[in-house]
């Protein structure tokens, strides 16, 4: 039997993203808050104007049969990276992923780039959240800004149970988009330290924003990991998501949602349905076979 020190450490530890999200195969859409106030394309156009934009994004995620969606500050760019983010793009997504939690009836997460860390538990916990994407939770890496980064596990975990936020679970990048890794940490170095320390979930991406990771690495990390959920971070679009649900638990999914497949543009309603019937099919006929099985 294990000790109950060994029970507390690994038992609240997400074992399926059924267990947030009630599906199997979960989509997490997209929210892409326009610039906050601080970043270089705010117009001052106020609050009200943000959120009037994510609610309508979110809504439309919704209404189109996504199981979760992400409020992120896609448009904060150039992007700074963990502490320095600043005070006011902080309170401004808050406010923004409060109202977007109010108003939909599904679960749903933060992501502050680059890599938030304590940041983005804290204003997933204000918001009342239900998990984090964490962009470098181990190892190290420079980003697109010429930053250099480490990953934030031992702060965050210990923030987490500081704040009673164990609810609040932690999607975990691996070899980030927009990054590029320190030397020597390949995709399983990387891929064994983020589930050493113990994050519920790991994303795989692609290079850059809306580019998809290759079937190949997707199909290797599920193999590394295959207790751990393991979701695809960039680039799923109705034409290849099938290809990568036989090996990824779940999806989140922007670009290809949006008002033609352009990330700055708004979420299309018609394009979410689209891409929800194909993935509602590739479940249907998941549920005439026994788990395990790769259509």
């Amino acid at each position: 039997m294990a000790s109950e020190w060994v029970e507390g450490l690994y038992g609240r530890r997400l074992k399926s993203l059924e267990e947030v999200f009630g599906v199997r195969k979960p989509i997490i859409g997209m929210v892409h808050l326009m610039p906050l106030p601080g970043s270089p394309g705010y117009g001052g156009y106020g609050m009200d104007a943000i959120v009037d934009q994510a609610l309508r994004d979110a809504r439309a995620l919704v209404e189109g049969g996504v199981d979760g969606v992400m409020v992120e500050n896609m448009w904060d760019l150039p992007y700074y990276a963990g502490q320095r983010i600043p005070v006011e793009e902080i309170a401004a997504q808050t406010v923004a992923a409060r109202e977007v939690a109010k108003a939909v009836g599904v679960p749903v997460g933060v992501n502050v780039v680059h890599n938030g860390g304590r940041v983005t538990l804290s204003i997933a916990l204000a918001a009342g959240a239900s998990f984090i994407r964490v962009c470098a939770y181990t190892g190290a890496l420079v980003w697109d800004t010429g930053e250099f980064d480490h990953g934030v596990a031992a702060d965050l975990m210990r923030l987490r149970k500081e704040l009673s936020a164990g609810h609040i679970k932690i999607f975990a990048d691996v070899c980030k988009k927009h990054a590029v890794m320190f030397p020597g940490i390949d995709l399983e170095t990387h891929v064994s330290w983020t589930d050493f320390y113990l994050a519920d979930a790991v994303i795989v991406t692609g290079k850059m924003t809306g580019a998809p990771p290759s079937l190949r690495e997707v199909k290797a990390v599920k193999e590394m990991v295959p207790h751990c959920p393991v979701l695809v971070g960039s680039g799923a679009n109705k034409d290849n998501i099938v290809k990568f649900l036989r090996y990824a638990d779940g999806a989140i999914v922007g670009t290809s949602l949006k008002e033609g497949g352009v990330t700055q543009n708004p979420v299309s309603l018609q394009r979410v349905k689209e891409f929800m019937n194909v993935v509602r099919s590739m479940r249907t006929k998941m549920g005439r076979q026994p788990r395990g099985h790769h259509p």
